[in-house]
């Protein structure tokens, strides 16, 4: 088998899920280096493995083996040290779904320097915000608008910022990326020891998707890859030699998940899907027709996939299917497994973290449910007075780490020590997210604190009034909040998109409320209906519930 997983794991095979939390057990180096000990490695001892297969929406193709990601990132080491990029400088990665980003980020993985993945929609503010926060020195971009012009606007502003580099184009006052890559050498000196990093030096940050407030600077160190053998391995169920696609932006956390770390490291080859505009037929498309093994998307994907024909389409090459983001409705998990014959396993975790929850391989899937807790970390629910949670009683999912950080989590805020202190202290990590759990010890996600509605003395959780909702044919998506009434402190609201062949109207508003009535406590159903041709999300894919009770109170 060409994957390293016995390298790092004391056992890989697990009878039950009880066997899997006892005895995942990780081996951490001294010293570990995802770039030097994983890519390198590879393109070493398995220089033709099949490492990525790309293509985009205009029907360009490429295919990429470890020796040459080794070669590429080794060529992108080079050219950043003669442009003066060091151990511990910050770098902004702008490259979309491009190829080149996993050249690039591997290369300052050899330099210890810190990758700041970002998404494209960023505005001149957004960077300049970024760089005073990070003194980003340097920013590698694909060469499209506005981003380019946003750069352009924000490099004038930003004293850290030293080097642009352009993917994909020739622009005044920018490095020529792909002209400047082609005359390095494609051997790369690795730095002294004393030069290179350590475990607990900071290799990744990223900026939140930002629902609330201003992004905050989510620091991960050198041991962070590590963390996700359990997501590839055991969630996504990758297969030695397999062809693994996460939908998501590189500007995302998600893919850290799914797209940069664990895949490799079990041996599986990364597929890249670039598009802009997302179009559920040409994603099943090319799902079918490079013959992918595991998929894994956000719950919005997959709601807009099952209105599609899905018996059109050949999934016999597809053996495991994988969700996160936010909690998935059942009736989406069950109409999915209905078309194609595939159990969606559901994962709850945040940019903080690698998997908290998970519906793991060796365990059945209960729609709705995170599953249960990830043995990397010790995982509990605790109610407002720091008390642990009965079965069936909702509370607040907390990390404990008093016996030290777990590799996985997050080393802190980046220069946010107050901001760090308030969610982490005295050896708890408090997410923020409110859960119960049932009598098999299954996890069931309630919502955000702040996003649980308050009516008339009973608290209501979103997702469940959601998730009665979207069994309705009419449905495509929706979002629950809360909007203020003087009476009953909040109004359940539902902000609706409609399926193809569906018209807003009074009556059907009045039958979507009735709906809700006969299939939960009829004190959850929404006083407030409203359609809307789309729901704000954020570049993840969740919705932005904040964004539309931010909306309703300025119509007040």
């Amino acid at each position: 088998m060409a994957n390293f997983l016995k390298d790092y794991l004391v056992k890989t095979e697990f009878t039950d899920y009880e066997d899997f939390a006892r005895n995942y057990i990780l081996k951490v180096p001294e010293r570990f280096n995802f770039a030097y000990d994983i890519v390198d490695r590879y393109g070493r001892e398995y220089p033709d493995k099949r490492a990525i297969v790309w293509c985009d929406v205009q029907g360009n193709e490429a295919e990429f083996t470890f020796k040459d990601i080794m070669e590429k990132s080794n060529q992108a080491a080079n050219l950043l040290r003669r442009l003066g990029v060091k151990k511990g400088d910050a770098v902004m990665l702008v490259l979309k779904r491009r190829y080149e980003f996993w050249f690039y980020i591997y290369a300052l993985h050899k330099l210890g320097a810190i990758a700041i993945p970002a998404t494209h929609l960023l505005t001149a503010k957004d960077i300049v915000y970024r760089c005073d926060a990070a003194d980003i020195t340097t920013i590698i971009a694909w060469d499209e608008e506005p981003l380019v012009s946003a750069v352009d606007a924000a490099s004038a502003i930003c004293p850290s910022l030293e080097n642009k580099l352009l993917v994909g184009g020739q622009r005044e006052g920018w490095v020529d990326a792909d002209a400047a890559l082609a005359d390095e050498s494609v051997t790369f000196q690795k730095p002294a020891d004393e030069d290179l990093p350590h475990n607990g030096d900071t290799m990744l940050m990223y900026f939140t998707s930002g629902t609330t407030g201003m992004p905050k600077m989510v620091a991960h160190d050198y041991t962070y890859p590590l963390g996700h053998i359990i997501t590839a391995k055991y969630w996504h169920n990758v297969v030695d030699d397999g062809l693994h696609i996460s939908v998501a932006d590189t500007g995302w956390a998600k893919a850290g998940w799914g797209k940069i770390y664990g895949q490799w490291i079990a041996g599986t080859a990364q597929f890249i899907y670039d598009f802009d505009k997302f179009v559920p037929k040409d994603l099943l498309e090319v799902i079918t027709k490079y013959k992918v093994t595991t998929f894994c998307a956000p719950p919005t994907i997959y709601r807009f996939i099952i209105k599609e024909d899905l018996s059109k389409y050949d999934f016999s090459a597809l053996k495991y299917a994988s969700t996160a983001g936010e909690a998935l409705n059942p009736e989406v998990f069950n109409q999915f497994r209905e078309a194609t014959g595939i159990t969606i396993k559901e994962a709850f975790g945040q940019s903080e973290s690698t998997p908290i929850l998970g519906t793991f391989t060796m365990l059945e899937a209960k729609p709705g449910s995170g599953g249960k807790p990830s043995p990397a970390f010790h995982v509990d629910l605790i109610d407002e007075q720091g008390r642990p949670c009965d079965v069936g009683e909702e509370g607040e999912l907390v990390i404990y780490t008093g016996d030290g950080k777990p590799v996985g989590l997050f080393q802190g805020y980046y220069r946010a020590e107050e901001l760090t202190q308030s969610c982490w202290s005295g050896g708890v990590y408090h997410t923020g997210d409110l859960a119960w759990r049932d009598e098999d010890g299954y996890f069931w996600f309630v919502g955000r604190a702040d996003d649980i509605i308050k009516s008339s003395g009973y608290r209501i959780g979103p997702f469940e009034v959601e998730s009665v909702l979207m069994q309705h044919p009419a449905v495509l998506e929706c979002a629950i909040t809360g909007v203020p009434d003087p009476v009953r402190g909040q109004l359940v609201k539902a902000t609706i998109v409609l399926a193809a062949g569906y018209e807003a109207s009074d009556d059907l508003a009045k039958e979507l409320q009735t709906h809700v009535k006969k299939n939960t406590a009829p004190y959850k159903y929404p006083r407030v209906v409203e359609f809307v041709e789309e729901l704000p999300k954020t570049i993840s894919g969740k919705i932005r519930r904040n964004h539309l009770r931010d909306k309703d109170k300025k119509k007040k």
